[in-house]
């Protein structure tokens, strides 16, 4: 039997389960349902990535060890997988012990190899430079931007921290050419867009790979073979996880496995799954996997990128709540191309429900099923239209052999399986959503209402309701990856026995239904739901969940301020009132607002503080306000910062604006007064 392996990145355990995590995993479930289907013996991995600094902050931050983390959130998401119906074969988790040794095997094997050039792969150094720790990644000038003369991350919209100290080096800049062959004219990374995308970033030029922090700066990793003063950089311990666990569980079987391998990635880590990953593999003398597909992100209905300052994100307890896993799953496939960005909004979400399964497959199913219970004693009819009542057919508009519905379910099958195995799942539903249409409209112009009116017409009749039939028999077989419980359900309400998940849609042939097989209980599957009720109950539980915040974070304040704090070893979450006096903020008056040359972003001012002379202040206000506008404003300044250069001009002070941190390019407010203050007036 034919191997294949499937993955999910593993999900970094420093926060709780959102959309995105829900999203590959189903994509993930659905692919390992339809290649068990075609015949694989499939292998389906996800899990957690439980190392690095980011973890031990957000340990620290919530009182927790690092350990306690990364319990906490691999239960979680083992919990939202469950009741989401996703099965999987391992959940892995790095700090599994095997994967402790395996790694720090995969490592010693990487150090005693040479690179395509003749090099060691590894090599000790010292590193002087930005890194972000939600990207667990060094940045050169050419992946941060400057705001303000600071470092930020275009991911995190996070100032980078600078990093010196030894570290260990992994020699990637020697594995470019070697890359580019792999990667350039193959279907190895998909879609073509990213993989253009990755191709460029190999051409910019390859740096050589920080792959070690030191023990005194990142505790919480898997310690450096033979250097317990070093900790391995955590992108190389969660990467090896995808070999490691199969090499753990299948053993001498693993290598076949790993042949057909197929990761699943968001498009933001896609970089780490290609170059950094076929790099690290090529080292250790393995093989890359045969594929990396990367996805697009959610964004909310208006096309904007989902974050909690801007209220839209999606909230995944309310899914499970209000809507069925199928119809979570049918919108996640239906609504995304993959590949691409895909909006997502609970509106949106339940007139897709309506319209594609409650008024197309949930109806059909139910319209057929009722009338063969109404006008064929509850039993499969016979399928056939005898020479004799030929003519009866043709009246009724009905063609006496089954050649059109056949070459319908056919036609649809075939471009279903080419566009699933190219994972074109949108266009595949697409296609059967198409066909669904087709075999209505077929019911619908050969009534068989009136049909059974007539006593002649019993053949015709028949052989309608059978035809019908033995469509949604297809089309259950065919749909059963993406929503494995509703199409069971019609399977069985056919009175269809056999196990549906082990049905080869590709040998499908019309006319298997067997005649007289006695149909079960009929229960509609997709009920039509009602958007004003449902969304109003939504923005109810949403209200609430707000209020909860807000009450838990006033309550922990307050619990602070009397002392019962669990933040107290950590003297970087709060400053106490003599640090904030050491700020001195003043009221100023804009005297002069201009534009710099060159400089898109800052704006210079002449402002008023009531002292001697007008201060300089450079702000990065530019793209929102015009200049003209802001003279004669007062505004709060920051008058006790250290002066800085900027564009060659020096900086006397900060003006102080409201802005959200998400990078939504929202327009930052200038803090303003209500009542009339005195120039230089201090705030307190």
């Amino acid at each position: 039997m034919n191997k294949f392996y499937i993955t999910t990145p593993i999900y970094y355990a420093n926060s709780l389960p959102h959309l995105g995590h829900l999203y590959t995993t189903i994509v993930a479930d659905t692919i390992n349902r339809y290649k068990k289907q075609r015949g694989f013996e499939t292998y389906f991995l996800t899990g957690t990535d439980e190392h690095g600094i980011n973890i031990q902050r957000v340990a620290e931050k919530n009182g927790r060890t690092p350990q306690a983390q990364v319990d906490f959130i691999s239960d979680e998401l083992k919990k939202v997988f469950a009741d989401f119906g996703l099965s999987y074969d391992i959940f892995m988790r790095t700090t599994n012990p095997y994967h402790y040794e395996a790694v720090q095997d995969l490592w010693r094997e990487i150090a005693k190899n040479k690179t395509p050039k003749g090099n060691s792969p590894i090599y000790k150094g010292y590193y002087d430079a930005w890194f972000c720790a939600a990207c667990a990644e060094f940045k050169t000038e050419k992946e941060y931007r400057l705001e303000n003369n600071e470092p930020i991350c275009p991911v995190h919209e996070t100032r980078l921290e600078k990093v010196s100290e030894e570290s260990y080096f992994f020699r990637l800049s020697d594995y470019a050419e070697t890359l580019l062959q792999i990667i350039e004219k193959t279907e190895i990374v998909r879609p073509e867009a990213r993989r253009n995308e990755v191709v460029s970033f190999i051409k910019s030029g390859l740096q050589d790979l920080s792959i070690s922090r030191l023990k005194s700066a990142v505790y919480w990793g898997i310690p450096v073979p033979d250097d317990e003063e070093h900790t391995m950089y955590v992108w190389l311990d969660a990467l090896s996880n995808y070999w490691t666990a199969i090499k753990h569980e299948k053993g001498n079987e693993a290598e076949q496995y790993w042949a057909n391998v197929t990761h699943l990635v968001g498009k933001d880590i896609l970089r780490f799954h290609t170059v950094y990953w076929f790099s690290f593999l090529l080292a250790a003398g393995l093989p890359v996997p045969k594929q990396v597909y990367a996805h697009g992100m959610w964004l909310d209905a208006d096309g904007r990128k989902m974050g909690k300052t801007l209220g839209n994100v999606i909230d995944i307890g309310i899914l499970h709540k209000y809507f069925s896993n199928d119809a979570v799953r049918y919108f996640c496939l239906r609504e995304m191309v993959f590949g691409q960005d895909g909006k997502f909004g609970y509106e949106n979400f339940i007139e897709r429900v309506n319209s594609d399964l409650a008024k197309g497959l949930g109806n059909l199913s139910s319209r057929v099923l009722t009338m063969i219970r109404n006008f064929c004693r509850g039993e499969i009819p016979e399928g056939i239209i005898n020479d004799a009542n030929y003519l009866n057919a043709k009246r009724a508009g009905v063609a006496p052999d089954a050649q059109e519905v056949a070459k319908i379910l056919e036609t649809s099958r075939n471009e279903f399986l080419q566009q699933f195995d190219d994972f074109e799942f949108s266009r595949a539903l697409e296609t059967i959503w198409s066909a669904i249409a087709k075999i209505d409209k077929f019911l619908s112009d050969a009534k068989p209402w009136n049909l059974a009116k007539e006593e002649s017409q019993r053949e015709t009749l028949e052989a309608v309701l059978y035809r019908a039939t033995e469509s949604l028999r297809w089309f259950c077989v065919l749909l059963y990856p993406v929503m494995p419980q509703a199409t069971s359900e019609i399977y069985t309400q056919i009175g269809l026995t056999d196990d549906i998940a082990n049905i080869d849609p590709s040998g499908l042939k019309y006319g298997e239904l067997k005649q007289g097989i006695k149909i079960g209980e009929i229960k509609g599957v997709f009920p039509n739901l009602d958007k004003v009720k449902i969304m109003t109950e939504i923005e109810k539980d949403i209200n609430q969940l707000a209020v909860s915040t807000q009450k838990s974070a006033t309550e922990k304040v307050a619990g602070e301020k009397s002392g019962q704090t669990d933040h107290e070893n950590d003297p970087e979450q709060f400053i106490t009132i003599d640090d904030f006096l050491k700020v001195e903020l003043r009221v100023g008056e804009i005297l002069v607002a201009e534009r710099i040359p060159k400089a898109d972003k800052l704006l210079r001012f002449e402002i008023n503080l009531g002292e001697s002379a007008p201060r300089q202040i450079l702000a990065g206000l530019a793209e929102f306000y015009e200049p003209e506008t802001l003279i004669g404003r007062k505004v709060v300044v920051v008058a006790n910062l250290k002066p800085r250069k900027m564009r060659g001009l020096e900086s006397q002070g900060m003006i102080c604006a409201a802005s959200l941190e998400d990078g939504t390019g929202e327009k930052p407010a200038l803090a303003a007064f209500i009542e009339n203050v005195d120039i230089g007036a201090r705030l307190k």
